[in-house]
């Protein structure tokens, strides 16, 4: 390619590339890189805390049955819920801002009533988190996900 085209590429979009340069910058620290072994050893505990100190929490107002509390290194998510009434959190959630853990802990929570993403199981959300929908899409915006 000739540097005119380049130079003219680089013009048309100068301010895309502005953009995702603020972007980037309002991000930092929340984009994680694959975990290790060793990072999931470092935050397994205080993710497990968290998980079952905000569960204990959340739950008095829910009083959901739940069989086990598992701390993972999963790779594509936050959280899961299992029709055994297993919880599971990426060991991640212990380095999240504290309303972003919290709306993983409830959503997952709340599968247990409602196993399925139906205006019941938004309802149900909403008891703690009247702000879900503000809070979700942060999630979303924030660009926090794996790499």
């Amino acid at each position: 390619m000739s540097e005119n085209i380049i130079e003219q590429f680089i013009i048309r979009k100068s301010q895309w590339i502005l953009d995702k340069l603020d972007y980037f910058k309002s991000i930092s620290g929340q984009v994680f890189a694959k975990g290790t072994k060793k990072d999931y050893a470092e935050y397994k505990d205080q993710a497990l805390a968290l998980a079952e100190k905000q569960i204990e929490y959340f739950n008095k107002t829910y009083g959901f049955k739940f069989n086990k509390i598992n701390i993972k290194n999963q790779k594509t998510r936050w959280g899961s819920c299992s029709r055994k009434g297993n919880l599971n959190f990426n060991y991640k959630i212990a380095l999240l801002p504290e309303r972003l853990a919290d709306y993983i802990i409830v959503h997952e929570l709340c599968h247990l009533k409602e196993f399925n993403h139906s205006q019941k199981f938004w309802n149900l959300v909403a008891k703690m988190m009247p702000d879900y929908l503000e809070i979700r899409n942060e999630l979303k915006r924030s660009g926090i996900r794996y790499i």
